[in-house]
């Protein structure tokens, strides 16, 4: 069967995670940035050919399957419409976007276009976040009473600098670029959210970001949970915690470490959790972290999606609705963000 051909735009270090797994599931055949040095050098690392704009590769002869778009967050639904009307099938790094209306303008080009539209939420295949899922399905925990979500990494002022990150129009908020992996799962687990109470702050990023460095959130599920987020990036030094307590009729867990790695505590009435090793490595970007490393899984259920006809892992519904989450948070908080 013949290897499902990538093109990557956006070269940047998410890029570099993804052209290593697609050579060992496909084959990478171009890549295209706007800077030159960085599209020269990862299309000679893979021998893949290299373009300076999104319009000028997808207007060329390129044998392309699909296009991973690794671009800023607020370039994402241009540059996967733009890669759908032109024929390809297309995977977003998170977030989807930042809006929803973006989101929606999104599916509707996959379903004009006869195109898949892939979203990457590798989190899921974190052990322990599977193990729980299905403790959840399954009923263990029962009723599911509250739910505590905490985020405290560090960015310090060099990520920053000279970058699209920080920036309203192309980052969108901390919540969008740091912490969408977890509302995700909030959403994955325990369904939609009815009513929210947002806070957020700038503590220690004022003139170099454009939006909160950190907050606090209030939610009510539609299935009658009650919870809470606790997010920052100015943890002391370095990424502390990435963690979800539930805690239920019949059981309780803590999903814990820096990026829900591991399982700090769990009891349950009825059964355990199998035992769960500490997972494995995170994405490392030299000068900070960021969530676990799992596009390997990514790419094998795309492979398996395309060639095989099996669903993916995770739907562009379930983007969006992450989009609409967190959309809802910031509006709330526009009225009650302190100074």
């Amino acid at each position: 069967m013949q290897k499902i051909r990538f093109a990557i735009i956006g070269c940047g270090r998410i890029a570099e995670r993804h052209a290593l797994h697609i050579q060992t599931y496909g084959q990478l055949v171009a890549v295209c940035d706007v800077v030159e040095e960085k599209a020269k050098a990862l299309a000679k690392q893979y021998n893949a050919t290299y373009y300076l704009s999104i319009e000028t590769l997808l207007s060329s002869a390129e044998p392309i399957d699909v296009i991973v778009i690794c671009t800023p967050n607020g370039l994402h639904a241009q540059h996967a419409v733009l890669s759908m009307q032109k024929g390809n099938h297309v995977l977003v790094e998170k977030p989807m976007a930042i809006l929803t209306s973006d989101c929606e303008m999104m599916m509707a080009a996959s379903a004009l276009s006869g195109k898949q539209l892939f979203t990457v939420v590798q989190n899921r295949f974190n052990p322990p976040v599977m193990a729980v899922k299905k403790a959840l399905d399954s009923g263990m925990f029962g009723k599911v009473y509250s739910i505590q979500l905490t985020c405290f990494w560090n960015r310090n002022a060099d990520y920053y600098v000279n970058s699209w990150k920080g920036t309203r129009k192309l980052d969108g908020g901390t919540l969008f670029t740091q912490f969408s992996h977890f509302i995700d799962l909030l959403y994955w687990y325990f369904g939609d959210v009815i009513n929210i109470h947002a806070i957020t702050k700038n503590a220690a990023h004022k003139e170099m970001i454009e939006f909160e460095d950190g907050g606090v959130v209030a939610l009510t599920f539609e299935n009658g949970s009650i919870g809470t987020i606790n997010f920052s990036v100015n943890s002391f030094a370095k990424n502390r915690e990435g963690s979800l307590i539930i805690l239920g009729e019949k059981g309780i867990v803590k999903i814990g470490g820096e990026y829900l790695n591991t399982i700090e505590y769990s009891g349950f009435e009825n059964g355990i959790l199998p035992y769960i090793p500490t997972s494995g490595s995170v994405n490392d970007y030299g000068t900070y972290q960021g969530s676990m490393s799992n596009h390997d899984k990514v790419y094998q259920s795309l492979i398996d999606c395309l060639q095989n006809g099996r669903p993916f892992y995770a739907t562009p519904c379930e983007g969006s609705k992450t989009v609409e989450i967190i959309e809802r948070i910031y509006q709330s908080a526009q009225n009650n963000t302190t100074k």
